[in-house]
């Protein structure tokens, strides 16, 4: 599980087809580093633009003393992610896996992204900025207002949501430490919606009751 926090940014160093698939090798910074356990270990999940992936295998570039982690993306997140869209030099969100003893500063933030929206409004206010996203409407069903929504990894409060968009206001330190800071308009975004959304909504659409019938 995450918390939709990001750590630090990473840097796309290369990208492998291997067959429907690929594999994305990404320069971690220091201070991620840092923060992370020192037995850091193969097979931890870490968040890649709010896409939970796993650490496949880990090298020091000894050139530009670079430490890369190495992750594999399947046809199924190629499918429903923009990492499919990344190039050599992007940017991407960083979060480790909130360990059970952790601060829970965020929401609960899966890791496994529902869909893609894009950069549909950037509006400045000051060194604020309003965000608007088109997104399936099959999503924003499960958004409400003062809801949660995590977007390439970072949870984020929606203001406004209508049938087939959302707004979120981002603070001028998201716009520093995130990947959202260099989003322009016609962007695509890896979207998870909270997932006490999708249950609520699969219990309606059922027909369920809590508490069981009389």
């Amino acid at each position: 599980m995450f918390t939709g926090l990001v750590e630090a940014l990473g840097i796309v160093r290369a990208i492998s087809p291997e067959g429907d698939s690929c594999r994305l090798q990404v320069a971690v910074p220091p201070a991620f580093l840092e923060a992370a356990s020192p037995e850091k270990r193969l097979g931890d999940s870490v968040a890649i633009n709010g896409c939970c992936l796993t650490v496949v295998a880990a090298d020091v570039r000894i050139a530009t003393n670079e430490t890369l982690w190495s992750f594999q993306a399947g046809h199924e997140t190629l499918a429903r992610t923009n990492l499919g869209r990344l190039q050599i030099g992007d940017a991407v969100n960083l979060e480790r896996a909130m360990p059970a003893n952790g601060r829970f500063g965020g929401h609960i933030v899966q890791g496994h992204v529902d869909g893609v929206g894009k950069v549909a409004v950037i509006a400045q206010r000051g060194d604020w900025s309003d965000y608007t996203f088109e997104v399936p409407e099959h999503l924003a069903a499960q958004m409400v207002e003062k809801g949660s929504i995590t977007v390439d990894g970072v949870s984020l409060t929606l203001t406004k949501v209508d049938q087939t968009r959302f707004q979120v206001m981002l603070i001028p330190h998201t716009l520093a430490v995130t990947t959202l800071g260099q989003r322009k308009v016609g962007d695509e975004v890896n979207l998870e919606t909270d997932v006490l959304a999708k249950y609520v909504q699969k219990l309606m659409s059922r027909g369920s009751v809590a508490g069981g019938s009389e």
